[in-house]
């Protein structure tokens, strides 16, 4: 084998590797002035400063960009000036009283273990001593307490992972539109948008964004459409896909209402490299003003076909 030959197919092969998966880093000052030199310098609509809560707790899978999550949406909320963030991991967090402090909730790669994928249930088995009976009914409490909770006004921002949260539950999957179904392996992928001109992907400027990322399926609620949906992915130009899909179109991100609440979720990333897109950065911070309710937007249903 030549040697112009054997350097093709090593760089053919690390660049294999390289479109499963990027290597996690650890949050450095380097890389926080990175962000915060890409961080929107002001919000797209001026309003009160809101109060979020970022649940940031896992029981299951652990991404590794959990830690770099929270300190950009920090950055966000304090150099748009538009937030107060809290960071939180314990369950109590979750209680009645403590909710109504907040004007949103971000759930950050929050995984559940299978094969319940109940978070609820797993924070309180492993934090407690209850029997699996009483478990099971404080779960069920939760899970209705944070419903309720949007339901009357509260916002929700899903980030990634964390439409796992309550996995199994079909109310909880008709709220935030969907559950998780699986992802072939992580590769580098277009993702356009669904309308342009709409205010939720106005960041992009009409050219979507590429990165590398684990392109997610969803199921139950899902195949409602009861949502606004905003990027998309298609099918036939994914690695990995495992089964037939009845539409190319893969929506990884969208808004909703639920009730007087709104919903935004957001599949991009796996990956804290995703970051360094300023546009991403802007992204984030309209869905956080969206489910606030300081951007106005169109967020009726798609319906199905």
């Amino acid at each position: 084998m030549n040697k112009t030959v054997y350097t093709l197919m090593t760089l053919l092969f690390v660049g294999t590797i390289f479109a499963q998966s990027l290597e996690d880093f650890p949050i450095t000052d380097q890389w926080l002035a990175k962000i915060e030199s890409l961080a929107p310098s002001a919000p797209r609509v001026k309003a009160d400063v809101k109060k979020i809560m970022v649940f940031s707790q896992h029981t299951g899978f652990y991404h590794w960009t959990i830690p770099h999550n929270d300190e950009m949406l920090k950055i966000l909320a304090t150099k748009s000036g538009a937030f107060e963030v809290t960071i939180a991991r314990d369950i109590d967090s979750f209680d009645k009283k403590n909710l109504k402090q907040y004007d949103a909730i971000i759930l950050n790669n929050s995984n559940p273990a299978g094969p319940k994928r109940d978070l609820f249930w797993d924070l309180l088995k492993k934090n407690s001593n209850l029997d699996d009976q009483r478990i099971t009914e404080l779960s069920a409490q939760y899970e209705k307490t944070l419903m309720d909770y949007v339901s009357k006004g509260g916002g929700l921002m899903i980030l990634h992972g964390a439409i796992t949260v309550q996995n199994n539950s079909k109310e909880f999957s008709k709220m935030t539109g969907g559950s998780f179904d699986y992802h072939p392996k992580q590769q580098e992928m277009h993702l356009k948008e669904v309308n342009p001109n709409h205010p939720m992907v106005q960041a992009f400027k009409g050219n979507g964004f590429t990165h590398v990322d684990e392109p997610y399926f969803f199921n139950n609620a899902y195949s409602d459409y009861n949502f606004r949906p905003l990027l998309y992915i298609e099918a036939d130009k994914l690695e990995g896909v495992k089964k037939e899909v009845s539409d190319n179109t893969i929506y990884v991100s969208w808004i909703k209402r639920y009730g007087k609440g709104r919903v935004f979720y957001t599949s991009p990333s796996h990956n804290a490299q995703s970051m360094d897109n300023p546009e991403l950065l802007q992204f984030f911070l309209d869905g956080m003003q969206y489910v606030v309710g300081d951007l106005k937007c169109d967020d009726s249903p798609l319906g199905k076909p």
